[in-house]
């Protein structure tokens, strides 16, 4: 088995939590792991990227090819767009439908959903309203996306349930059953969509 994820989107949005559950569900369960990721802009509400490669045999790069990415996961719909070209044919594209408009530029919202729309293999979810239903607080909506993600990863769902627990378990149990309902509600889409 072997996974390579995109994860990408805008600073304070949870990229690097995603990538910690992930990795945490990787290494406690014997899988290989490796990671890169890019955050200087993220206290800015820059881009912020993390490159995920899981594998059941080692692993001897950090980085996705273009091309090669199994799964582009984007919490902004506008950096699923930016990381396109890594998308391997018959790939996935999970992305959060709610945009970020961080920059004065930012193209007409329905344009960049539209174009989502039409790829063969994507899940465009509403991860904020999700995670505000499910968990009681936007702040999930992260989760919500690993979990809208979950189907197409080759991790067992409670390994990834177990990398949650992991890394909030120090911010107590209120947090972790926070960020668990946001991940079951994301599946539970993902699963129906």
């Amino acid at each position: 088995m072997k996974t390579d994820i995109i994860l990408a989107g805008v600073g304070g949005q949870g990229i690097l939590s995603i990538a910690a559950a992930l990795g945490s569900a990787a290494l406690t369960n014997n899988l290989y792991m490796k990671q890169a990721e890019t955050h200087g802009m993220s206290q800015r509400g820059g881009n912020v990227q993390s490159y995920m490669r899981i594998s059941d045999r080692p692993i001897y790069s950090d980085l996705i090819a273009k091309g090669t990415a199994d799964i582009i996961l984007s919490v902004e719909p506008l950096e699923a767009l930016r990381y396109l070209p890594y998308l391997r044919e018959g790939g996935y594209v999970v992305t959060n439908a709610t945009p970020f408009i961080n920059v004065p530029n930012y193209p007409e919202v329905e344009k960049v959903i539209e174009t989502l729309k039409a790829l063969p293999h994507q899940v465009i979810i509403d991860a904020d309203s999700i995670a505000k239903e499910a968990a009681g607080n936007v702040r999930a909506s992260n989760f919500v996306m690993l979990g809208a993600a979950s189907p197409f990863i080759e991790i067992p769902f409670n390994y990834l349930e177990e990398g949650i627990r992991a890394i909030f378990a120090r911010k107590g149990e209120a947090i972790v059953e926070m960020n668990l309902k946001g991940l079951r509600a994301g599946r539970e889409f993902a699963q129906n969509y």
